[in-house]
């Protein structure tokens, strides 16, 4: 990566840079106590692996296979909070689970706080940009707003503005996103860096003239100072 002149805002890719999503096991327990559901280890394991195979968490693992019924949905689905909800409901329904209402539920506890954790690293590294007056800005594909989460987690004081695509009707690595972003932020792409876990959704960035930065989308107790070399770069 090279850097041409002084970086003036940094821009930051939500989950697997960030904040990582909990498990795919996790977030099945607490929705299924949540609802006062009981599954025995065996058909736990099982569901667990089916939802995981399926790609039914946002923020976690990527489907195996995308049915051909929602592929469509699936390409665009997180250009509006309609489509992101009726592409992830529909991998869920692909798993056969105790309760209907189990898949809106899952849906609605991947959207709280609780469901996320930030990177050990998250918190020093955004609130030593803001000191610095550097601009800071999250770009997120997304479908829901997750400024509660970062409230909650105690960084968005951190933060100057998000671009979230389902407000925009646009996702990444359409720079139009990227635009919004530095416009956001009043800066210029090539004083602009973006940081993210993704090569072809984060690596649009370039194509507005933004440097990147890749991360690698890990758990969080294995990647307990990627973010740090951000630091370096802006200098």
């Amino acid at each position: 990566m090279t850097i041409k002149g002084t970086i003036k805002a940094v821009l930051f890719d939500f989950s697997g840079t960030l904040f990582r999503a909990e498990s795919v096991a996790t977030w099945l327990r607490a929705t299924l106590e949540e609802a006062g559901i009981t599954l025995d280890q065996e058909e736990f394991a099982l569901r667990t692996a089916e939802l995981t195979a399926a790609g039914a968490q946002p923020g976690g693992p990527t489907p195996q296979r995308v049915p051909p019924s929602l592929a469509g949905l699936w390409a665009s689905r997180d250009e509006s909070a309609e489509q992101h909800r009726a592409a992830f409901t529909g991998l869920a329904r692909q798993v056969e689970l105790p309760d209907p209402a189990l898949y809106d539920a899952l849906y609605a506890r991947h959207r709280t706080p609780d469901a996320w954790s930030p990177y050990p690293d998250t918190a020093e590294v955004l609130g030593t940009l803001h000191a610095r007056g550097i601009g800071v800005g999250v770009v997120s594909n997304i479908g829901w707003d997750l400024r509660p989460v970062f409230r909650t987690h105690g960084v968005d004081p951190y933060v100057d503005h998000y671009t979230l695509s389902y407000e925009h009707g646009v996702q990444k690595p359409d720079v139009r996103l990227f635009r919004a972003a530095c416009e956001a932020l009043g800066q210029d792409p090539g004083e602009t860096l973006m940081v993210g876990d993704e090569r072809r959704a984060d690596g649009g960035a370039r194509n507005l003239g933004c440097a990147v930065h890749f991360v690698d989308h890990l758990p969080v107790a294995e990647r307990p100072d990627a973010l740090r070399p951000v630091l370096d770069i802006v200098g």
